[in-house]
């Protein structure tokens, strides 16, 4: 139930717009965000309805592009809710869009929590939803926390929600962590201590996430203290083989003045008396002079975890590179290693193989590269992989899903805006994905759904390497390699009319097409490898049953390998033996891999009956789609609503 009744919300949302009442928490920001809310998006301030929800299916495609962020989080939202679980708070990660993507909740408050909207899967845009924490955090790039009857909707009125954002190496917002309670004192000062272990913990998060898209790097951790640089390092520098900076954390950007354009780290730091790729290998502590202030920073060095290419194009453009080159050692200009491609170049399907081979011979030659496949191949992986194999290793590899982004905020994704350039707009404007890509690499998945309009400026972009924010008036240069990928078939869509002919040209310098899983001759190998990379994540030793492998590898995989991660995280999460098996997978793909669904082998499916594995087979191959699955079992949607309850069905989206 709201906080307070609807009328009275409405009155006070409308006199605080209209500046007959006060603001919110005397906070513009929320007066801003509630004139939007009302004026721009037309949201109705008396609603009660929940936030929208995303179906399994749609949210489980969106985990899986977020992998690495999600698995660089998860054990700090254990610990955040932890702390803060005795007041009766869950804790949200959202992505950039605002949609939950990961919680922490005690179970025994879920109901009350999802009654809330706070449920895995929900949608906090402002466009959506109106004033909440995320959606705050989202436009302004900000800490807030809205409490009560802050929020723009009535529905969450009994809410407080303290939110803060998460930020990529490049610089970009990746995600929102936020913490929320459906009950709580009135007074917002009570919200101080929970504001800032959100704040401390997306910092976390943040440093986690950094170290993990580095590993490629030489890492320096440094502190003012020097009793802190083993225990909480607050600077984090990564830099590549010839000590170009490749990424600082935000606290370097806050202590360190100039650390955004190209950089050596001998421009930073007087290294005059030491070597810190020998630093490393004594894992000692050393202070280090700043050369801007002249402060001292104690810091250690780490050695890169991961091999990578090393080369001359990490500089970005000009003078920058030509005393970059001065720098770096003949034989690393010339060194050319396999990298992360060396996994595809050894794989026993020939396609994939071949598509790497090919990879390989283009890199470096400036050649727009179109990967094709249906969903779930590893498109994306293929693409980080090409970029990690290159000379660009070492700079932004950022990521663009032309079609999960809507229609009316791409443009603004993509090219930037310039202040004030629309209703809502930051004051200091915003960089483009496209100006974050700048030196390195632009991945534009499902380019397929790219809108007409916006085809044409990305055409132009490509043709004179400079791109125009929205209601800017000065273009900016970028230095970019571009890949695409999409699960359409382009030249069709050409054919029809969709899709620009002239940048299709521009796009298919170079097309690979990525099989689907089904048909690869190496399927057995990806199983493994896929299961032996979610048995470590699982914490203890795990074998896959020889019988569930040859059904795995015989299932059709609609959802390629994505699908086949998700099946096997769940089987080894379940797991409570050393033994992973056919009972172990959940049981809408355990009757599909079952050889006879009238005799499945698993325990679960035995004690259901064979009526409830031939309608969760039938939801399954449906998608759960009520009406279809009730016609192809020939009976009604009511009766297949009534049997669903009577077998305890429940949809994956409701789980």
């Amino acid at each position: 139930m709201p906080y307070v009744t609807q009328t009275q919300h409405v009155d006070r949302v409308r006199g605080a717009i209209e500046g007959r009442l006060p603001a919110p928490a005397g906070s513009p920001r929320l007066v801003s965000s509630w004139q939007r809310s009302f004026e721009e998006y037309r949201l109705d301030p008396g609603s009660a309805i929940g936030p929208r929800v995303l179906t399994s299916a749609e949210l489980r495609e969106i985990q899986g592009k977020e992998e690495a962020f999600l698995r660089a989080s998860g054990q700090c939202l254990a610990r955040l809710h932890d702390m803060i679980r005795v007041a009766d708070y869950c804790v949200m990660l959202t992505d950039a869009h605002g949609v939950t993507i990961d919680y922490r909740i005690d179970r025994d408050r879920r109901s009350d929590f999802k009654h809330a909207g706070l449920y895995i899967g929900s949608c906090w845009s402002e466009r959506e939803e109106g004033t909440c924490g995320v959606a705050n955090v989202l436009t302004d790039l900000a800490p807030i926390t809205v409490h009560k009857t802050d929020h723009f909707r009535a529905a969450f009125t009994t809410l407080t929600c303290s939110a803060a954002p998460i930020f990529a190496p490049t610089g970009e917002m990746i995600g929102v962590l936020d913490a929320s309670a459906v009950q709580s004192p009135d007074n917002r000062d009570s919200q101080r201590l929970v504001f800032q272990l959100v704040r401390q913990s997306a910092g976390l998060i943040e440093d986690g996430y950094f170290l993990n898209q580095t590993t490629h790097c030489w890492i320096l951790f440094a502190h003012a203290s020097r009793n802190f640089v083993e225990a909480q390092p607050e600077v984090l520098i990564a830099f590549d083989e010839c000590g170009n900076l490749v990424a600082a954390n935000r606290k370097a950007h806050e202590c360190i003045p100039g650390l955004n354009g190209p950089r050596h780290v001998d421009d930073v730091f007087d290294t005059s008396s030491v070597n810190l790729h020998d630093l490393a290998r004594t894992d000692a502590i050393i202070g280090l002079r700043l050369r801007a202030t002249g402060a001292t920073l104690h810091a250690r060095v780490r050695a890169p975890l991961k091999r990578a290419t090393r080369g001359s194009a990490t500089a970005s453009a000009g003078a920058a590179n030509d005393a970059n080159e001065t720098r770096q050692p003949r034989d690393a200009r010339a060194d050319h290693h396999l990298g992360a491609l060396s996994r595809f170049l050894n794989s026993a399907d020939p396609r994939i193989a071949q598509n790497a081979q090919v990879a390989l011979k283009l890199a470096g030659k400036r050649l727009p590269l179109l990967i094709l496949g249906e969903t779930g191949v590893g498109k994306e992986v293929f693409a980080r992989a090409v970029h990690d194999s290159g000379g660009r290793c070492s700079r932004p590899f950022v990521a663009v899903n032309c079609g999960a982004i809507p229609e009316s905020l791409i443009e603004s994704e993509l090219f930037g805006y310039a202040p004030g350039a629309f209703t809502g707009a930051r004051s200091r404007g915003a960089r483009g994905k496209i100006a974050l890509a700048h030196t390195g690499t632009l991945f534009l998945d499902e380019i397929g759904d790219m809108p007409l309009n916006l085809q044409t400026r990305l055409l132009r972009v490509l043709a004179e390497g400079e791109v125009l924010p929205l209601g800017g008036e000065t273009p900016v240069r970028v230095d970019i390699d571009v890949i695409c990928a999409t699960h359409r078939d382009p030249a069709q869509m050409v054919a029809q009319g969709a899709f620009r002919e002239d940048l299709y040209y521009r796009l298919s310098g170079a097309t690979l097409q990525m099989p689907p899983l089904r048909e690869r001759a190496d399927i057995r190998d990806v199983i493994e490898a896929v299961f032996d990379e979610e048995a470590q994540s699982a914490g203890h030793v795990l074998t896959l049953d020889p019988q569930l492998t040859a059904r795995l590898c015989e299932f059709a995989w609609p959802g390629n390998i994505r699908q086949l991660r998700n099946v096997l995280r769940y089987a080894c999460a379940v797991c409570n033996s050393s033994r992973v098996e056919l009972r172990h997978v959940s049981p809408d793909i355990a009757v599909l891999l079952a050889p006879d669904v009238g005799q499945a082998q698993t325990p679960l499916l035995v004690e259901a009956g064979d009526e409830r594995a031939r309608i969760v087979a039938a939801l399954t191959r449906h998608q759960w789609r009520p009406n279809a699955a009730a016609q192809a079992l020939g009976m009604s949607r009511a009766t297949l609503y009534r049997r669903m309850t009577k077998l305890h069905i429940v949809g994956p989206h409701r789980r």
